[in-house]
């Protein structure tokens, strides 16, 4: 798999670890994914995550969460919206809804990376990492 988009690398390993039911899952770290392993859990869709440095390397270790048992996902899809070659932007007027509301966008913005309800509240727009729900 090509890195020269880190953060898909990032979603895609979440969503394979997660449709592998694995309890889980370790991501290269970088400020940008420890800010989005941070939105997922303030917003419930993981158990936790750590930063794990090994003298060479950051990697950010995610636990993610089931329903009761293992078929109850948590996240039901994780999807990458902005691309390195093709970004998305949202202006403040215009930031995405997922779901009607009952997901979540991650939203890059000049006061950090924040969920679009936090970009609407604090009335600014920004680059569309990802949706998820």
């Amino acid at each position: 798999m090509s890195m020269s988009d880190p953060i898909a690398d990032m979603l895609t390993r979440i969503r394979n670890a997660n449709t592998a039911k694995h309890d889980t899952v370790d991501v290269p770290a970088s400020k940008m994914k420890e800010s989005i392993a941070k939105i997922l859990l303030d917003e419930g869709y993981i158990k936790g995550y750590e930063i794990i440095e090994d003298g060479i390397a950051k990697t950010i270790k995610i636990t993610l969460k089931y329903g009761v048992d293992k078929n109850q996902k948590t996240i039901s899809g994780i999807k990458r919206i902005s691309k390195p070659g093709l970004r998305v932007y949202a202006g403040k007027d215009e930031l995405p809804k997922v779901l009607g509301g009952l997901g979540v966008a991650i939203i890059s913005t000049n006061k950090g990376v924040v969920t679009d309800k936090e970009a609407r509240a604090m009335n600014v727009g920004g680059e569309v990492i990802a949706f998820v729900w």
